[in-house]
This record gives C-alpha cells, structure tokens and sequence, in this order.
C-alpha cells in the first residue's frame, strides 16, 4: 500500500471519521477536510475546513486526495467533477487489515479496520470495504462499490460497478451480482443478481427495479 504523508479529505462526515482513522493508522498526516457545508475555510487541530473548490489551491505535488463519502453515486460524481488524474487518489488501508499480497487494490479504495482480503482479489478505484469484512479468493470487485461491515463474499464472487452489499450479507461462491444493486443488511445470495435492483432476504430476491420505484 501507499507510504501516506499528506491526505485532504473530500467529505467530512461519520465516514470520513472512520477513514480518518485509518490514515492516521499508517501515520499519514491529514491536512484538509473538504465539505460544501463549509462556507468559508476555517482551522481545526490544523485541520484546513473549507468548500470543495479550496481543492485547486491546496493540492500540491505532495499531497493526495481521497473521496469520504458512503454513497456510491455522489463519490462517482465527486470524482468525475474533480477530474484527476487517478494516481492523486491514495489507497487508505487501516494497519489492522489483513491483505493478500497477491490482491490488488484500486486508487482511492479505503479498507477499514479488521477487514480480510485474500489471495487474487481485484478492487477497483474509489471502493469502499468496510469494518470486518471478508473478501475471499479470486472476487472482483469494480468501481464505487460499498462492501458493508461484517460481509463476507466466498470465492469467485463478482460485484459490478457502483453495487451496495449490506451489512452483514453473505454472498455463495460463484456469484455475479451486477453494477448499481442494493442487496439488504443480512441477505444470503444464493443466485446471480441482474443490474440495477434491490434484492433483499434469505435467499434474496429482487424487489424493485432502481430508479422506477
């Protein structure tokens, strides 16, 4: 993972505490929090508090930059509004975390404390893989996907881009579940997940189609 020195935050909320102390794990140095409910800079602890366009001024070569917000959709637009290069993007991995060295993990994914990623497993950039979860061999997890805490996704498991696994949900070995999908805290998926639906239950099941209800 990253050697972190200075990270501005982008998002400043209940999230953004937990990734704040993922990075201070690995003694990296936040300098901002960036938030458009600031509506002026202000200082706390040292800590730069200002709007999102503070960004063009304060990013020097030195410094990355992660997106701390939960929601898949906004940290996608955040990022497409910001238009940097990818590697500006630090990889934040709590110290607590066990990785594979055979995994990979994308620019601008954060891994919370306790969580287990293991052999031949690809994250995508601005993922999030929360408290306690495991990732078992051979997933592929795209793009802006929320792993939530205590999930546990056995082997050959693939999430498409921008999907929501609830907390605590355990995904069979094999599955694909497709890009933009909800699945409910405490689901059991059993069986392949279309794109863009909630499924929720044991064994889940679809029940509405995203964005139509």
């Amino acid at each position: 993972m990253d050697i972190l020195e200075k990270i501005i935050l982008i998002g400043d909320s209940g999230h953004s505490k937990v990734i704040a102390d993922s990075i201070r794990s690995q003694n990296g140095k936040i300098i901002a929090k960036l938030d458009d409910k600031y509506q002026k800079n202000t200082y706390e602890h040292q800590i730069l508090k200002g709007p999102i366009h503070q960004l063009e001024e304060i990013l020097v070569d030195d410094v990355k930059v992660v997106i701390a917000i939960g929601s898949n959709s906004v940290r996608k637009q955040l990022v497409e509004r910001l238009d940097l290069s990818i590697e500006r993007y630090a990889k934040i991995v709590h110290n607590s975390a066990i990785i594979s060295d055979s995994a990979n993990i994308g620019f601008g994914t954060v891994v919370m404390p306790g969580a287990i990623v293991n052999a031949d497993v690809s994250i995508g950039n601005h993922a999030i893989i929360n408290t306690n979860c495991v990732i078992e061999h051979d997933c592929v997890i795209e793009e802006y996907v929320h792993i939530s805490p205590a999930t546990t996704l056995t082997g050959n498991v693939k999430v498409g881009e921008g999907s929501h696994i609830g907390a605590g949900a355990t995904v069979i070995p094999g599955i694909e579940i497709g890009s933009w999908v909800n699945i409910g805290a405490g689901s059991s998926v059993i069986s392949n997940i279309e794109s863009n639906v909630t499924a929720v239950g044991v064994p889940a099941k679809s029940i509405k189609k995203e964005g139509l209800i």
